[in-house]
């Protein structure tokens, strides 16, 4: 499996096209949630994915500082082979490319909620109150340097 990390413009057509369509089918058709996918915020991320020969299987993105919120952003984290452990080794990758390409010290997400232990293992914490974005009930949670115990290696490592 083969690790792709490009800025949006480094993208090709065809991946872009694949990347939007699995964030569609996981994002939207699976949790039967219409909400805006496409929201402006993918100019301004790494596209981080583990892809093989027959196409993407993780994906995420991680987003500037100032875009989503003050700090670093991870979003739209997702997996189409469950339960292989590829969630959470495009999670530390992520959180890699934040820290050594975006000079992260903090990383702040919006989890959903069934989510929070996946995020937890990474080291996030949850920093909120549950409440609901697009009927869906999310927490914020942040990453700290310090808070990075849950990761096989800490965040000034990777």
């Amino acid at each position: 499996m083969d690790l792709i990390v490009k800025q949006f413009g480094e993208l090709s057509v065809e991946e872009l096209y694949e990347i939007l369509q699995i964030r569609v089918k996981v994002f939207v058709v699976e949790q039967n949630c219409a909400y805006q996918e496409i929201d402006d915020k993918d100019q301004y991320s790494y596209h981080v994915f583990l892809k093989d020969d027959t196409g993407i299987k993780a994906y995420l993105r991680v987003v500037n500082k100032g875009v989503s919120f003050e700090e670093v952003s991870i979003g739209r984290v997702l997996t189409l082979k469950r339960g292989c452990g590829l969630g959470y080794r495009i999670l530390l990758e992520g959180i890699k490319i934040a820290k050594e390409r975006m000079n992260a010290d903090k990383i702040k997400i919006e989890a959903q909620s069934y989510a929070k232990e996946f995020y937890e293992k990474a080291g996030f914490r949850q920093i909120s109150e549950e409440f609901l974005e697009d009927g869906i009930p999310h927490v914020l949670m942040v990453l700290y340097k310090e808070n990075a115990k849950g990761c096989k290696k800490n965040i000034n490592k990777l």
